[in-house]
């Protein structure tokens, strides 16, 4: 019905940058909201930041001034842009997004691990 693929996780040195991709497809009426969040091994799984249909964000105290999400509403897709990474941001980062389609829901990508170390 609506499914979601995450892409740009991978090996990272502490300072270093990546890109996180999320594209949504599927039976789409509109996209309320796009996000990321992120589950490190031991620990539940916690905002990172996410954008509105509109544009509004909202970011984790721990990453802001460091990543920044951003959306193409053409696309449906939702990207996270990843800078001066750090060894505790090491997690599987997840997309998530509040769709309307049959019905209005959220829905989850299936992972992408981000791993900071030199």
């Amino acid at each position: 019905q609506v499914q979601l693929v995450e892409s740009g996780g991978g090996l990272v040195q502490p300072g270093g940058s990546l890109r996180l991709s999320c594209a949504a497809s599927g039976s789409i009426v509109s996209i309320v909201s796009m996000g990321w969040y992120r589950q490190a091994p031991g620990n539940q799984r916690e905002l990172v930041a996410t954008v509105t249909s509109g544009g509004n964000t909202n970011y984790a105290d721990s990453v802001k001034g460091r990543f920044t999400v951003s959306r193409d509403n053409a696309k449906n897709t939702v990207y996270l842009q990843m800078n001066s990474l750090r060894p505790e941001d090491t997690a599987v980062y997840y997309c998530k997004a509040i769709i309307l389609s049959t019905y209005t829901g959220q829905w989850w990508g299936q992972g992408t691990l981000v791993t900071v170390s030199s």
